[in-house]
């Protein structure tokens, strides 16, 4: 799935029109910054190409530069203090060098920040910031639209705006609908989450910590006994039951990753429902944190 996230949208242009006053409000954006934000292709295309703008940005010739110079920083004083010809006076050489270095990342993170700053893109953030508004979830928004590091926490250096929640007038709504799935204006409804697909979630988000444990306890056990070995005091032989505790824990471990393969392709199936369901112009739920790392493989 490795295009999937640049084909999930955080809310699909139908889902926006299905809304009279999220309409009304995109249309207003829209006129501002020249995009169509209901058509879907139209805002595939501008994520894409404004993410390759502030990676190139991020990552360009004058980043690498500056993290060469402030390395050099870092190591120059170290090398002149050891070395008897140039002696501590050449450490002062570095000074300068960080001056460069210094102004080389601080014009990096300008020229990216810029590059998210894109009335286009700052538009399409307003766009979400309204649906929000309106009760819309956003199925997902990437890390790097907000300005954040992939898997980063915070707010980001550009955060989706936040708006007072609209109010809406009470609206009989049927209890048969309003326990179905999400629906969007062409009638096309995501289904209900399978739940293999919540098992899925469940050991995705809870595990990783197996290998760590088992390893700790491998340690404690065999440093508690080599601490009775050379203090010849026998209790500290009882250290060594925690490795056969941390055989049960990586045990454990490989049944919780046997079980989340196992369940993954039902997971990733079901993300692929949801972007078929978006194309078809539903409103689609927001992923969980395991879902949404699946379009990023």
């Amino acid at each position: 799935m490795a295009s999937t996230e640049a084909v999930l949208l955080p809310i699909g242009g139908a889902a926006l029109a299905s809304d009279p006053r999220v309409a009304a409000a995109v249309r207003a954006i829209g006129a501002r910054t020249g995009v169509d934000y209901t058509d879907d292709r139209q805002v595939t295309a501008l994520l894409a190409e404004r993410r390759r703008a502030a990676t190139a940005a991020q990552h360009g010739p004058l980043a690498w530069a500056g993290g060469i110079a402030l390395l050099a920083c870092v190591v120059w004083p170290f090398g002149a203090v050891s070395t008897p010809s140039l002696g501590p006076k050449a450490a002062l050489a570095a000074g300068p060098l960080l001056i460069l270095a210094v102004a080389a990342l601080t014009r990096v993170r300008a020229n990216w920040k810029r590059e998210l700053l894109h009335p286009a893109l700052a538009g399409y953030r307003e766009v979400l910031g309204v649906a929000r508004a309106h009760g819309m979830p956003a199925a997902h928004v990437p890390a790097w639209l907000e300005g954040k590091a992939e898997g980063g926490s915070g707010k980001g250096a550009t955060p989706i705006p936040s708006y007072p929640e609209a109010a809406y007038p009470e609206r009989a709504v049927p209890a048969s609908a309003s326990a179905s799935a999400p629906q969007g204006a062409t009638g096309a409804a995501v289904p209900a989450k399978p739940g293999a697909v919540t098992e899925y979630e469940r050991l995705a988000s809870s595990g990783g910590w197996h290998d760590e444990t088992g390893w700790l306890l491998l340690f404690a056990g065999g440093g508690g006994a080599a601490w009775a070995w050379s203090q010849t005091e026998p209790i500290g032989y009882a250290a060594l039951v925690l490795i056969p505790v941390a055989i049960g824990v990586w045990l454990a471990g490989s049944h919780h990753g046997s079980e989340e393969t196992r369940l993954r392709a039902e997971a990733v199936q079901y993300v692929r429902t949801v972007i078929a369901a978006q194309a078809a112009g539903a409103r689609v739920p927001e992923l969980s944190p395991a879902l949404r790392k699946l379009l990023n493989d």
